[in-house]
Formats: structure tokens, C-alpha cells, sequence
């Protein structure tokens, strides 16, 4: 089974810390200020071109939800991501012979950082 890559994208940074850090399968964009994560997320759909119908964006967002569907990827609300999330964890929790498994901390952590996103 391939493993996910997984690109995250967050608004403020402070002045001097605009970055990329990446951990494990996971990269964080730390957008400046002046600029938002949305247009950094519509940035890298066009940068990849045909290859961004292989992958996914989370955001409840209308104009990046557009923009992703516009660069034929796939498209999933943060609602919906954050309820498969609880199921995918539900699953494991559930099937005992799975290799890796999320804690319970790490699924409420982003769940946590979706609900803000969306209030």
C-alpha cells in the first residue's frame, strides 16, 4: 500500500518564520502574511498541472474547493474529512491486527484545527 503525502497550509506566519517543515509523509506551509494559505493551495494545484488529479483537497473553503475542481482533483470538505477521520480511527480501534493506528490525541488534534478553521 502507498503511503499518502500530505501537504498542509496555514495563514500569519510571522515575518522572518514563512517556512516549509516537513515531518514524516507530512509537509506544513507556513504562508506570510499579506498572502493566504488559500492562494498558496491554488498556486500548487496549477504548479501541478495534470498530476493534481491524483490528489485531494480538504477545505470548506468555496473559491479553493473551486479551484481544485477546476484542476480536476478531488475535492472533500472539512467536515467530511474530519468524520473520516473519526470513522478510519473507529476502524483501527476496532481491528486489532492493524499495524498503525492513529492516538486518540492526534485524531482530536485535527479535528480541533478544522473546527477552528471553520469558526
Amino acid at each position: 500500500m502507498r503511503r499518502a503525502q500530505v501537504e498542509v497550509y496555514f495563514d500569519g506566519a510571522l515575518p522572518g518564520q514563512t517556512s516549509t517543515r516537513k515531518a514524516g509523509a507530512v509537509t506544513a506551509h507556513f504562508v506570510r502574511k499579506g498572502s493566504s494559505a488559500d492562494a498558496a493551495i491554488e498556486f500548487r494545484l496549477a504548479r501541478l498541472g495534470k498530476a493534481a488529479r491524483n490528489w485531494t483537497v480538504v477545505s470548506s473553503d468555496k473559491r479553493v474547493q473551486g479551484a481544485a475542481g477546476a484542476a480536476h482533483a478531488g475535492v472533500l470538505s472539512s467536515e467530511d474529512f474530519a468524520r473520516e477521520m473519526s470513522r478510519a480511527q473507529a476502524m483501527r480501534t476496532s481491528t486489532p491486527n492493524q499495524a498503525a493506528t492513529l492516538a486518540p490525541d492526534e485524531v482530536e488534534e485535527w479535528l480541533d484545527i478544522f473546527n477552528r478553521r471553520r469558526n
